[in-house]
């Protein structure tokens, strides 16, 4: 029977460090002995995972996606043997890879991650705060933040919180421009849009009568990618925006920015899930992240 997990820590190694060479010293194997490796599991695969120069190694499409799948695995090896060696309590270790929103991951991870880090010392966090959605598999990202309605994909997610949509505007915009008392005022003042198509197109406000909610057009001379972009374009006073209220919760508590038209507020949540690739094996420092999230948010 070949040893398959053994071609994986040797490859994940090479790629890593980006050289047989440095491979070879830390696994106590020549350079050539790393390589012949490689190319028997090249060969066993049908594909080449790596293009070798004589200066440092540089992997293809196929040998980033076997890397980021090997790492996983070799990681859920470890988690596995430590369980069992520890009586099934496994303490999270290794490093983790988080992807996250500027707005919510300034707002909530950056500010947790201390305390986490104090929980379990031995797991390295590397955050990167983006508004690009970003393919897990390529990035190499362990867990991303995804908010509203998931896409079908073959990631796994889990519910750790949900935020109410808001419209704001800021103390100067409403001092220049009005105070709107009702939903149908909108068309007298710039709104600030997304510039992507939403499962839902138009702004929802509920008649606080009768409770039925109704779809306003809405439109104004810019439009943004994300939240936190509108965030920014309604605090410099320039329109008035709707978002999920984590992306303004700290500026509304500290007064630059004003919710309006909360009578007519329909109560829609938008949902913020942690996504992953894998299985419900998940590796324990993976699973702590998001059982530690979920426990706070």
């Amino acid at each position: 029977m070949d040893n398959r997990a053994g071609e994986m820590e040797v490859f994940v190694l090479a790629a890593e460090l980006k050289s047989f060479s440095a491979a070879g010293r830390k696994l106590k194997l020549s350079p050539s002995a790393v390589s012949k490796l490689v190319t028997r599991l090249e060969d066993r695969l049908g594909t080449r995972l790596v293009v070798r120069s004589t200066r440092l190694l540089q992997l293809t499409p196929e040998g980033e996606t076997y890397l980021a799948r090997a790492s996983r695995i070799l990681a859920e090896i470890a988690d596995t043997e430590e369980i069992v060696s520890g009586g099934g309590r496994a303490l999270p270790r290794g490093p983790l890879s988080i992807n996250a929103s500027v707005a919510f991951g300034e707002r909530y991870i950056l500010p947790l991650a201390g305390e986490f880090l104090a929980l379990f010392p031995e797991v390295q966090l590397d955050i990167t705060l983006t508004d690009d959605t970003v393919d897990l598999i390529r990035e190499r990202v362990d867990i991303a933040i995804r908010h509203g309605p998931l896409r079908d994909s073959t990631l796994m997610a889990r519910k750790i919180g949900q935020s109410r949509q808001v419209v704001m505007a800021s103390p100067a915009y409403i001092a220049r421009y009005g105070l709107p008392k009702t939903p149908s005022e909108l068309d007298r003042h710039n709104c600030i849009n997304f510039n992507f198509r939403r499962a839902v197109e138009g702004w929802p406000f509920r008649d606080p009568e009768t409770g039925k909610i109704d779809l306003r057009p809405v439109s104004g001379n810019l439009k943004a990618s994300s939240g936190s972009i509108i965030r920014q374009f309604c605090v410099d006073g320039i329109g008035i925006g709707r978002v999920g209220r984590f992306h303004v919760e700290l500026d509304i508590e500290a007064g630059r920015l004003v919710p309006i038209l909360e009578d007519f507020n329909p109560e829609d949540i938008e949902e913020i899930h942690a996504v992953y690739a894998g299985h419900e094996h998940l590796a324990v420092r993976i699973r702590a992240f998001i059982d530690f999230l979920a426990e706070r948010l």
